[in-house]
């Protein structure tokens, strides 16, 4: 019977290395995807005001007006094109901003985890008399 509780104990223990170990992969794969989302919001913060800026020079130039005088379906199409550009920039940079920011709280936060679990592997290693390598 003792021998028993010794084995599931031992089970018990590998199970939850296991399932910790699974997870310091889960969150190395989450890191990893963070710094590609981190691209994809420095992005967004980099073409959406350009779109921005490119669409109000168009829309406030002189002879924008003059198109729009002279060609009607053409400049109703262009007008409602340059429209949907700036409304789909917008929306744009205020989601990269936002992705950013929650970024960078996510980064600061695993930076955190990751002192804590160094800390608690070194508080545990030297408490039991454990080697680093193992």
């Amino acid at each position: 019977m003792r021998i028993d509780v010794i084995l599931g104990v031992i089970i018990l223990s590998d199970i939850r290395n296991d399932i910790l170990s699974s997870m310091d992969v889960f969150i190395e794969k989450i890191q990893h995807l963070q710094s590609l989302m981190l691209g994809v919001s420095l992005s967004a913060l980099i073409l959406a005001p350009l779109a921005i800026g490119i669409s109000a020079y168009l829309i406030t130039h002189p002879k924008f007006l003059h198109l729009i005088e002279s060609e009607r379906d053409f400049s109703l199409m262009l007008v409602v094109l340059l429209m949907v550009v700036l409304v789909t920039s917008g929306i744009w940079l205020v989601t990269g901003l936002q992705q950013f920011r929650s970024l960078s709280s996510w980064n600061k936060r695993y930076c955190n985890y990751l002192e804590k679990k160094k800390d608690l592997d070194n508080s545990i290693s030297s408490k039991y008399n454990l080697d680093e390598e193992e």
